[in-house]
């Protein structure tokens, strides 16, 4: 047994402590994820202030990709590696985010060009009419 008893863990029964401890291994893997896939692993700055700043706005941005991938790449025709319940920020970024495109002018109106033979082309479409509509 271990001398240094958690605080937590002190006084609850075997299966609370089950409970509590149950998701850990998620939030390791969501943790890990921001940090890599956002390119946090080193904050840019010894203010204490600006990295709050920096996290809180890496958290929008991860927010915001978590449900564009929700909404996009778990459909039928979305371009699919392998069936999952939930993609990584770094997948929803390769496969919708960097998308080789131009901006077209025509009638006075702009338009966003992506190639047509894009496997991700439908899915960004989709998401588009989804989002304008609402």
């Amino acid at each position: 047994m271990c001398p240094a008893i958690s605080v937590l863990a002190y006084g609850f029964t075997e299966y609370l402590r089950t409970r509590v401890y149950c998701d850990h291994a998620t939030h390791e893997q969501f943790h890990s994820e921001f940090k890599s896939d956002m390119d946090l692993e080193r904050l840019p700055s010894g203010k204490f202030d600006t990295n709050y700043l920096v996290c809180q706005l890496a958290a929008v941005a991860m927010n915001l990709l978590r449900l564009i991938g929700q909404n996009t790449l778990n459909e039928p025709d979305a371009p699919v590696r392998h069936r999952a319940k939930r993609r990584r920020i770094k997948t929803v970024m390769q496969e919708l985010m960097f998308k080789a495109a131009r901006m077209i002018t025509h009638a006075g109106k702009w338009a966003l060009g992506l190639g047509a033979s894009d496997p991700a082309f439908a899915v960004f479409e989709r998401h588009y009419g989804q989002l304008n509509t609402a």
